[in-house]
């Protein structure tokens, strides 16, 4: 029978994040002063009830009050960290900028093109005055007017507006507005000209600017013993968490093969740090406060860690984590490590409720519960035979117990399954072991250099292995399932059926086969109401993608592409901006249109399920006349005024490839001359459902 008692942390974290979770998705639901109003009652209610208990004698647990305070707190937390509520937001100005001083709050982020920062507003500069403001913003320093990144602490006054960041403007694709409104950013900015100026240095915090100038020295000392670009993003990535320099295509690999987990920092590395630290600290549990000294040990090089990594996120998540393992035990914790996470995520919680919107927040602790409760009863399955084959079963059971945690959260943001994750970990794991311990002695030994070349030779020649198994395991047959579909209701079902089998075989009942079985037909009925309302129809789509011209026409499962040549080389933006509306309508193979004869010439006609469309990506000499459905005009090639002396048609549609100034000046003539049209550049993208 389970007993509730026991688990105190687990039951505050529970209704904290209810609480949390109601204010993210209904902010509106209880209004701010009735929610204090209840908060305020229910703190007099506890202690009045409190009383009672103790000094009258009155049995009435007010526990049930407590949870309710615990509740009202999470929501109310959320509603203060959510700066848009603030007048002062930028977010409410209403008048022009033409200038805003901002100071930079993140170490910059090295991309392609630019450098990224996050930057705090200051004040704003309108037609008539200064005005302090609150806000975030995030800042792209084209490279091309920029060669070295502004730093973390830098106070700058920029010429220009902030702007507000855009929804998607495809179907399914990544909401990178709303990602970025769970760190309060609501803005961004894109600077190519030279019009910045640097007027001080400020530092929010200075810790976090200590901690980016250790971690910008780790890089540095890593960059010069480590031989090879792959190989230096790699130790960057695993042993400071700086993904910055990893490519697309290593990036893939270790994904398909279930291996991405150790490309970022987080409670696997944290983990072989404190268990090495256990290991060489053993003898002190024999002495007298022996179990605190190794706490203060443990916390106290955990912390340096997380400084040298620069307290990112994941870092920060990891360690805090720990930070309570690593207490639980002088504090007689040990034998609930429920609680002891939940007492984790609570605190992470206070800090940055948001964070519970986080996917690396969501893997990491339902990896931690995988592992903490299915790895023992899976390992006790079977009595590995010698020692090496016990330390596999070991690897491999906490793999499946980790994988069986999160298959639904991996299928629901990324889509895929990873076949031979159990093999693959069998190598990635040992190595990304040494791989990490390698790396810190070379940032341990850095002042002396024969030590540290040989441990950077180790290192690089690790690195080579890891990469070498993991593309091998990736050039198995069938290594990768893709292309899996899930919608998040779909997520908790798998997840409610997983659970469901998990208590048959623990509990042995009938009542949970029953249940599972409830979860599987309502998972069906899900799956088949997808497949009716969204799949099982005809569709045409043109989507938006600056600069470049792209449709598909879907139907029973495939989609035929129209494209340019220069989009269909890119994949990264096929897979940001075409690929998820594939993946929803479950589109299973891709055609391209054969060119003909008239598309020479500067236009094609299409038919698609009994609507004509005409496709014009040229400038024409000669138009003939005809009567169509929708004509699709590309490349700024005619005007709506000159295609109305020739074709006669329902509905114009500028996609994406036309300028902006071009679209702007059709969108003015349409309604001159009362035509139909449709600009992608500036309505997003195109839909007709068939």
């Amino acid at each position: 029978m389970f007993r509730w008692v026991p688990y105190v942390f687990v039951r505050f974290a529970i209704f904290f994040m209810a609480g949390i979770l109601l204010a993210i998705y209904i902010p509106d639901y209880i209004s701010e002063k009735y929610a204090y109003g209840l908060l305020i009652s229910s703190i007099f209610l506890y202690f009045l009830f409190y009383w009672l208990q103790i000094f009258r004698g009155v049995k009435f647990n007010p526990g049930f009050v407590g949870l309710t305070i615990i509740f009202l707190a999470g929501y109310l937390l959320v509603l203060q960290k959510t700066e848009t509520r603030n007048k002062q937001h930028l977010i409410h100005c209403k008048d022009t900028v033409s200038h805003f001083q901002v100071v930079l709050i993140s170490h910059p982020q090295d991309k392609a093109k630019s450098w990224k920062v996050e930057a705090k507003l200051q004040k704003v500069k309108t037609d008539q005055r200064w005005l302090t403001v609150e806000g975030k913003v995030l800042l792209y320093f084209s490279k091309e007017y920029f060669a070295e990144a502004f730093q973390y602490g830098d106070v700058l006054l920029i010429e220009g507006s902030p702007q507000l960041l855009a929804a998607p403007a495809n179907p399914g694709e990544f909401d990178y507005k709303r990602f970025l409104s769970f760190k309060n950013i609501y803005h961004q900015a894109f600077i190519r000209s030279n019009h910045v100026y640097l007027l001080s240095y400020n530092p929010a915090s200075n810790i976090l600017a200590y901690a980016i100038k250790v971690r910008s020295w780790a890089e540095k000392t890593l960059n010069d013993f480590v031989k090879g670009d792959q190989e230096q993003a790699i130790a960057s990535a695993l042993v400071l968490g700086i993904t910055d320099g990893l490519d697309n295509e290593i990036m893939h690999a270790y994904s398909a093969t279930g291996a991405l987990h150790v490309l970022a920092v987080s409670g696997l590395h944290v983990s072989i740090i404190y268990g090495i630290l256990l290991l060489l600290l053993k003898p002190l549990n024999k002495r007298p406060g022996g179990k605190w000294m190794i706490a203060c040990v443990g916390l106290g090089v955990l912390w340096i860690y997380a400084l040298v990594t620069g307290l990112s996120p994941s870092v920060l998540r990891a360690v805090t984590m720990f930070s309570f393992v690593a207490l639980a035990r002088p504090l007689g914790w040990s034998t609930n490590i429920y609680n002891t996470l939940a007492a984790s995520a609570f605190c992470l919680l206070v800090h940055d409720p948001f964070l519970i919107m986080s996917v690396g927040f969501q893997l990491s602790y339902s990896a931690v519960l995988g592992i903490v409760y299915l790895q023992r009863p899976i390992y006790l399955l079977w009595c590995a035979p010698g020692y090496w084959v016990d330390k596999v079963w070991q690897i491999t059971t906490v793999s499946l117990a980790a994988q069986l945690a999160t298959v639904s959260l991996g299928l629901l943001y990324f889509h895929q399954f990873p076949v031979y994750f159990l093999f693959s970990n069998l190598f990635v794991i040992p190595i990304s072991f040494a791989v990490l311990v390698l790396g810190l002695v070379v940032l341990a030994m850095a002042w002396l250099s024969p030590l540290a070349s040989l441990a950077g030779w180790l290192l690089t020649k690790s690195i080579q292995a890891m990469n070498g198994s993991v593309l091998l395991v990736e050039s198995l047959p069938y290594s990768l399932l893709d292309n899996l579909y899930i919608n998040t209701t779909q997520s908790w079902l798998i997840m409610f059926w997983l659970g469901s089998l998990l208590l048959l075989f623990q509990n042995r009942h009938f009542i949970y086969l029953k249940v599972a079985f409830v979860f599987v037909l309502l998972l069906a009925l899900s799956m088949w109401y997808h497949y009716y309302a969204v799949v099982d129809k005809h569709e045409w789509i043109v989507y938006k993608i600056p600069g470049s011209t792209a449709m598909d026409f879907v139907s029973n499962g495939r989609a035929y592409f129209v494209t340019d040549s220069t989009l269909l080389g890119d994949k990264d933006k096929i897979r940001f901006h075409i690929r998820p509306n594939r993946l929803i309508n479950e589109v299973k193979q891709v055609n391209l249109f054969e060119s003909d004869n008239k598309l020479q010439m500067g236009y094609r006609l299409l038919d698609f399920q009994k609507k004509s469309i005409l496709i014009i990506n040229q400038p024409l000499t000669h138009l003939p006349e005809m009567k169509v459905d929708f004509v699709v005009i590309s490349q700024n090639a005619i005007t709506v005024e000159k295609l109305t002396e020739k074709i006669n048609f329902g509905q114009v549609i500028l996609d994406s490839s036309n300028s902006f100034y071009f679209a702007e000046r059709m969108l003015a003539e349409a309604t001159q001359l009362n035509k139909n049209v449709f600009s992608v550049l500036h309505q997003g993208s195109f839909k007709l459902a068939i």
